[in-house]
């Protein structure tokens, strides 16, 4: 991990909504279309990376999100270590894909924010700022979509019921925090 500063200081808590930074965080993209693409990621990975548009999958350990037809993020669930630039997943991946030529794997840890956003109104503030249509998504858990969020590219995680894991590039997200705490504290 590089040494960047967190984007939030402190948690934003307000009646609305709760926004926290999970950090440090493994975030992986991969690439590929082949069969043996698949099979490879799903042997290493221990789970099956979704192949239907705007979903995820999820084990203990790991999470993926599916971007495109041939992309996808993964993403660990559980925080990696501050004192090393290293992930064992990351070398794993890199190894057993990249370097045998079925497809491509991206350690994009250090590029995207991830953050995690509670509240009862978390969809309002979505929609006050996205052109994306939420009525389905909040009811799927699971789901995920790439929108724009107040003129930002946003990928976006159903986690939970009102829980939702926003990942924006690491340039826009204090922008996108401080209009985020904004939006809420209106409602």
């Amino acid at each position: 991990m590089l040494n960047y500063n967190s984007v939030i200081k402190n948690e934003i808590k307000q009646e609305s909504i709760s926004v926290k930074e999970i950090s440090p965080v493994i975030k992986i993209n991969l690439r590929g279309k082949k069969r043996e693409f698949l099979t490879n990621v799903g042997k290493n990975l221990n789970m099956i990376l979704p192949t239907e548009s705007n979903t995820s999958t999820m084990s203990d350990k790991l999470t993926a999100i599916w971007l495109s037809p041939d992309e996808w993020m993964i993403i660990s669930n559980e925080l990696a270590s501050k004192d090393t630039n290293k992930s064992d997943l990351y070398e794993m991946l890199f190894n057993s894909i990249s370097k045998t030529n079925l497809g491509a794997v991206i350690d994009v840890t250090d590029q995207f924010v991830q953050l995690e956003l509670k509240g009862e109104n978390v969809y309002e503030i979505f929609s006050a700022g996205s052109p994306f249509n939420f009525n389905e998504f909040k009811e799927k858990k699971g789901s995920t979509t790439q929108t724009v969020l107040n003129h930002v590219d946003v990928i976006l995680h159903h986690k939970d019921e009102n829980i939702l894991n926003l990942f924006v590039r690491r340039s826009f997200a204090e922008h996108l925090c401080s209009w985020i705490e904004d939006c809420g504290s209106r409602l």
